[in-house]
């Protein structure tokens, strides 16, 4: 049986991404939570702070909480790491190193990143497991002129996206959202049928005009989702 705290983020969090709650409606006061699920506050109070970190609700003192203005980039474009989406959506999530090595980049993927030939790189092959299914398999190149300490690095504790984020600043990004079919290793792997549909992110990453790392994560089609919401852009007033 899932935890009730889970049971209510996700209750909430359908009304919302559903378009059942609209931006700026009012989130049911805690203690009627409370009461509608029969918990305690505190359950209620770590379902609505997750919302909170998922961008979906914002709290204001003495007055409640809210839906959030819905934006894209939290949920799609934004750059984060699996393992805390997993935790804030209340699953289970762990990472295996699958390949690690440092390589120098050839001629045809360096023109392909808009790289240097013979840049030296760490080569990173990752799975991660949520909820005791593998979810993606991420093929992470990482520039160790730009990020030196990664070459000694064996994200043993911290999973490659979550340590970057948490040592290099990145000044822009690219994002590709893709569907593909499922390789051979990469079948084996998920754990899929080859021929599997796939959902395929590929980002990149710069610190200013240096690349700091490229990554393309895969995701079995029927356990994983990009989610955005949108909504009209407000009318700038014209100018006088």
């Amino acid at each position: 049986m899932e935890p009730i705290y889970l049971r209510i983020f996700k209750d909430i969090e359908t009304k919302i991404l559903s378009g059942d709650w609209r931006p700026g409606a009012r989130i049911p006061k805690e203690h009627d939570l409370v009461n509608d699920y029969g918990c305690s506050r505190m359950t209620v109070s770590k379902a609505l702070t997750a919302l909170v970190e998922r961008g979906l609700v914002v709290r204001k003192r003495k007055t409640g909480s809210f839906v959030a203005s819905p934006q894209i980039d939290r949920t799609v474009m934004d750059i984060q790491d699996i393992g805390t989406e997993a935790t804030l959506a209340g699953y289970e999530h762990r990472y295996e190193i699958l390949t690690r090595k440092i390589e120098t980049l050839g001629p045809v993927e360096a023109a392909q990143l808009h790289g240097t030939t013979g840049a030296e790189i760490l080569r990173i092959q990752c799975l991660h497991i949520v909820d005791g299914k593998p979810t993606a398999i991420e093929r992470r190149i990482i520039l160790l002129d730009t990020v030196p300490l990664a070459r000694n690095e064996s994200f043993a504790t911290v999973p490659p996206a979550k340590w970057l984020l948490s040592q290099v600043p990145w000044s822009r990004a690219k994002h590709v959202i893709r569907a593909v079919s499922a390789d051979a290793t990469t079948a084996r792997i998920l754990q899929i049928e080859r021929g599997e549909p796939c959902l395929s992110l590929i980002r990149q990453t710069w610190q200013n005009d240096r690349m700091v790392t490229y990554v393309e994560i895969t995701h079995p089609g029927d356990r994983f989702q990009f989610a955005g919401v949108f909504h009209p852009a407000e009318k700038r007033a014209s100018r006088r």
